[in-house]
């Protein structure tokens, strides 16, 4: 094995990508973040990773306003491209001499139930783009499916004969989602009114049959797939015709999801299946804001409460 730093660097992605399974998203924000620092730092062979090196290269991401959560992205690239070189016996800095920057306690982006509502009963007409866009607010609140699973799901991925189905998450992980009554009558009724041979269970739809603004012509067997940020526009504009003045978006409604399930007595372990997360502490942060235990607490024994 080489040690040219590129080279090395190039290596490291297929590994990820191939023996771990990676998703190629995955892959290029890897690339990105080591590329920052490669160049930032002037790296080019293993031995010039030192401490000193990643010191600067902390300070140059700190001073640029980057986030801490965005910081510790560039960080785990780096930990983990030491790691491979380690594990293949390459010279360099230590992993665990990498540190991550210590972070504030997330902060939940949350709607209030009658805001949720609305938001859902946002599409009204019984038009195809009506029909899809109802089907895709109902799906996220019954499912708390990521915008990126939403817009992977296939047709015949979706059965709507049962009230679950299996989706891939993060890390190419498999889990189980379900079904309410309301989603399964929304997305019957926008699958009724497809006519296209699209595989996409959400395709976009043009305003008229015909040529696009890309001078393509588009028939109902040419639909393609709706992107996550086409999706992300959908939320937002109802979100605007509901009246809700914070921003709304996909995640927003994962949020919504996981806190109606834990308010109304679902166990965090459930949850946190439901909702894909890996580590528990990730789900734990929805305890926050829906612990009815402490809130009845502080009704019966805050002194201003019982006057």
């Amino acid at each position: 094995m080489g040690q040219n730093i590129q080279d090395l660097k190039q290596q490291f992605l297929e590994y990820v990508e191939i023996e771990k399974g990676r998703s190629l998203k995955t892959v290029e924000n890897y690339d990105r973040y080591l590329k920052s620092f490669l160049t930032q730092a002037k790296i080019s062979k293993p031995n010039d990773i030192t401490d000193d090196s990643v010191r600067q290269f902390r300070l140059y991401i700190n001073r640029k306003g980057l986030k801490k959560n965005t910081q510790n992205y560039h960080l785990i690239a780096l930990r983990t491209f030491l790691k491979y070189l380690l594990r293949n016996d390459i010279p360099s800095l230590a992993p665990d001499r990498i540190e991550l920057a210590k972070v504030g306690e997330r902060s939940l982006d949350l709607i209030r139930e009658d805001e949720l509502e609305r938001l859902l009963a946002g599409p009204k007409g019984e038009d195809l783009k009506n029909l899809r866009d109802k089907a895709i607010l109902e799906l996220f609140f019954s499912t708390g499916l990521r915008v990126s699973e939403l817009c992977s799901l296939t047709i015949d991925q979706v059965d709507l004969n049962r009230d679950e189905f299996s989706v891939r998450g993060k890390g190419s992980k498999v889990r189980v989602v379900f079904l309410t009554d309301s989603a399964k009558k929304a997305i019957k009724k926008y699958l009724e009114k497809r006519g296209d041979a699209s595989e996409a269970l959400f395709v976009a739809v043009p305003s008229k049959i015909g040529t696009n603004k890309k001078n393509k012509f588009v028939t109902l067997s040419t639909l393609e797939p709706l992107t996550p940020r086409s999706v992300e526009r959908i939320v937002k504009h109802y979100a605007i015709k509901a009246g809700i003045s914070k921003k709304v978006t996909p995640h927003v409604i994962r949020h919504s999801f996981a806190t109606d399930l834990l308010s109304n007595g679902a166990d965090l372990r459930s949850v946190q299946a439901m909702l894909g997360h890996s580590n528990i502490a990730t789900t734990q942060i929805y305890t926050h804001v829906t612990d009815k235990q402490l809130r009845e607490v502080h009704k019966a024994f805050h002194s201003r409460s019982q006057k």
